[in-house]
């Protein structure tokens, strides 16, 4: 048989402890799919004594990541710390100049080092894999760099953090509002340490990011993806969009355009019945529709230790059977600049916004649409709120930037008493 496999983790949190139990309790199971032994040699974390409910008296600790990075009796080095630089950067680097093959879960540093990284990992030999940065254990990844390689894909979308789907969820059948959602979720633990990595639209950016570049062959260019975060999402929002058969989103987008790349994560509104509409609490769901496969749906957990260490260990095994693949699913040499795009690609959008009481109000702001090319597909007027008329606007098709001109001649018409709220309408 042949000579086992060493992995050294550094990162000991939920997934870490994950990734150690399944590497000791499917020892057998591991070790018989994959044709050799995979053996844990060294561990190293912030503290050696907290207690994380899995025996590390077995392997070596190293209070620095880069030494567990670098010893010589560590084929694979795991990456489970987090953080764009610092610790998890200088460690990530210096096992891929040493040679070693790496395995992170860290989609920050890559939606911002990606590249770098790539070509560092084939400049010495070595395979940089990424399954559990991306929708936790859905195995996206995989589908895209070999499932799916024969396909131009067309369009990437779906919903990739849990948090902001959970809080959407709960607006909905909980009639709760934005804060009391948010609350909730931060009292249960969803929330990152900090709160806009989630709701503000980050941390599904990144990702989002990281896919692109393998379904367009693109380097990584998160600072191109449009964010939104869910702040603005009220519970009338939510109860209109149900009224009017759709559910509001935190959706990511990626497609590829005559103008170039768009990316986009933002708040959408999505047919309830769709797959998308149908998801609900912290699941994450990708789309990716391709030339000749159509459409492909994954759903699955998007966080947490099992999925995710599941995720981790999938990249574990596919080092242990010796396949090789390019960290973005192509030579990173090969990898093009792509243009970034604003999203331009026409839709529908729905507006909601409150009015001054008075006669004329809701003609200025249908004037003000036409006269920015956007035409109105249906219209309702709600029941006065003291001195302000609340109106619900759906457009037919239209592009961002004659949505955002006739958003500016609105604001101009002096008639509107708060900002609007402008979603976008996507076709799934």
């Amino acid at each position: 048989m042949s000579q086992p496999l060493r992995l050294g983790i550094a990162g000991l949190g939920t997934v870490g402890a994950g990734v150690v139990k399944i590497v000791r309790q499917k020892a057998a199971l591991l070790t018989e799919r994959s044709g050799r032994e995979i053996t844990i040699t060294a561990v190293s974390a912030r503290t050696r004594d907290k207690d994380r409910g899995v025996n590390l008296s077995h392997y070596a600790w190293e209070d620095d990541p880069v030494a567990l990075a670098t010893r010589d009796d560590v084929d694979v080095f795991v990456e489970l710390m987090g953080g764009s630089d610092g610790p998890a950067k200088a460690a990530v680097e210096a096992a891929l100049k040493a040679g070693k093959d790496v395995v992170t879960a860290n989609k920050a540093m890559l939606a911002h080092h990606g590249q770098m990284l790539a070509e560092l990992a084939e400049a010495n030999g070595a395979v940089l894999r990424f399954e559990a940065a991306v929708a936790g254990g859905i195995p996206v990844i995989k589908a895209l760099t070999e499932g799916l390689a024969g396909n131009d894909i067309q369009r990437v979308m779906g919903v990739m953090n849990g948090t902001c789907n959970y809080i959407l969820t709960r607006m909905e059948d909980g009639g709760l509002t934005y804060e009391e959602a948010f609350a909730e979720a931060d009292g249960l633990g969803y929330l990152e340490a900090d709160p806009t990595l989630d709701v503000g639209g980050i941390d599904a950016g990144h990702k989002l990011s990281l896919l692109a570049a393998i379904a367009f062959g693109c380097k990584v260019d998160f600072d191109a993806v449009e964010l939104e975060g869910i702040g603005k999402v009220a519970i009338d929002d939510i109860r209109q969009a149900a009224d009017m058969g759709y559910r509001i989103k935190l959706l990511g987008v990626a497609r590829m355009t005559g103008r170039g790349l768009e990316q986009t994560m933002t708040p959408c509104l999505v047919p309830a019945a769709s797959p998308l509409g149908q998801l609900v609490g912290g699941t994450n769901m990708v789309v990716i529709e391709g030339d000749q496969v159509g459409q492909i749906v994954m759903r699955g957990a998007g966080a947490g230790e099992g999925p995710t260490a599941s995720a981790v260990m999938g990249d574990v095994m596919d080092v242990a059977r010796g396949l090789r693949v390019s960290t973005f699913g192509q030579a990173a040499s090969s990898l093009k600049t792509c243009v970034p795009a604003r999203s331009a690609t026409p839709a529908p959008y729905y507006l909601r916004m409150a009015l001054i009481d008075k006669p004329g109000a809701l003609a200025k702001i249908a004037t003000a649409l036409g006269d920015s090319g956007v035409s109105i597909n249906r219209m309702r007027q709600y029941d006065h709120v003291a001195d302000a008329a609340p109106v619900l606007i759906v457009t037919h098709k239209t592009t961002r930037a004659a949505l955002e001109a006739a958003l500016e001649a609105m604001t101009a018409t002096g008639v509107m008493v708060t900002e609007p709220v402008a979603l976008r309408i996507e076709n799934v």
